[in-house]
């Protein structure tokens, strides 16, 4: 496994980074303790979770899963980098959401809880909250700081303006030390300024659906039922022969397209890290290589040729 440095911190971090939404809704808990070591095995030692991923079973469910793999032995919590978030809903209660200081610090108390660690790597806020003052969420921030429960603050989902004011606000702290945005073959528009703001301040970033859903995984996707909804059917006969095209270069390369579409990603300025969500043993080994493949100038020529970038920022919409 290679390792990058997490931003402008210190921090080394896998290129892989083990999602594990899946965790519960859609893995058992004994297929996702397999899949965990499994993965520390091979050498990640970067394990993202969120508070509210547990889907049909309620929130908090895969943090405890997590918790529960993490207890088995105790070792294991220093191999790892562990990150979860903050923001979204965790009950009907008003206040039980968002970025407010106090949600924050409740949240927190409450992930280290399910996980059964005394603090969290890297603390991620999950999505931007318009009425949370920046003054407020690095008050909040530090205090945890402070009282051992984080070590890093990250941001999920943030447009480039949001993550330049928290950086502009964090005066002499370290400041956001990453960002996990939506990032892909399929979905670029982070180019146009959440990639670049990224850059201009040294904040790492860590690519979410590096797959699209599973639209970039071709035949292995079909087999396993994850382009099998309404929507995902109608979005790959959208993009037919770009899949076609794409599909073809993966074979010339002797590759999956799940690999080569990671390892784009991680050839892409600034990236930190793709997440990856497997379901199963199978789909994690198959892609652990990823870091290892070198794309050459004209493969990667030939793979905007199939996805096309949007451009720079903002001259892709204006004069």
């Amino acid at each position: 496994m290679n390792y990058r440095q997490l931003g402008r911190s210190a921090l080394k971090v896998s290129q892989l980074c083990l999602g594990t939404m899946n965790f519960g809704p859609r893995s058992s808990p004994a297929e996702s303790a397999a899949i965990l070591s499994a993965a520390v095995e091979a050498g990640i030692n970067f394990i993202d979770t969120a508070n509210q991923y547990g889907g049909r079973l309620g929130v908090g469910t895969t943090e405890t899963i997590l918790g529960k793999w993490l207890a088995q032995d105790r070792g294991r919590r220093d191999r790892i980098v562990l990150a979860t978030k903050v923001h979204e809903p965790m009950s009907d209660d008003i206040n039980d959401r968002g970025l407010s200081a106090r949600h924050i610090q409740m949240a927190c108390d409450a992930s280290l809880k399910r996980l059964q660690v005394d603090h969290i790597d890297l603390y991620q806020m999950h999505h931007i909250d318009r009425l949370a003052p920046a003054e407020e969420i690095w008050q909040a921030m530090d205090r945890l700081i402070a009282q051992g429960k984080i070590t890093y603050v990250g941001s999920s989902n943030f447009p480039g303006w949001k993550i330049a004011q928290l950086n502009e606000k964090a005066g002499s702290r370290l400041g956001l030390v990453s960002e996990q945005s939506l990032y892909n073959l399929i979905e670029r528009r982070a180019e146009l300024e959440v990639l670049p703001a990224c850059r201009e301040y040294g904040v790492g970033v860590i690519a979410w659906s590096p797959l699209a859903g599973g639209l970039l995984a071709g035949k292995a996707a079909a087999e396993t039922g994850r382009r099998q909804t309404d929507d995902m059917k109608r979005a790959a006969a959208a993009r037919a022969d770009q899949l076609s095209r794409f599909a073809g270069l993966c074979a010339d390369l002797g590759e999956t397209q799940s690999a080569v579409a990671l390892a784009w990603l991680l050839h892409q300025p600034g990236m930190t890290s793709a997440i990856i969500g497997p379901g199963s043993l199978e789909q994690l080994t198959s892609v652990l290589h990823a870091p290892d493949i070198q794309l050459g100038a004209e493969v990667l020529a030939k793979i905007d040729a199939i996805f096309p970038a949007v451009g720079p920022a903002p001259e892709a919409y204006a004069w």
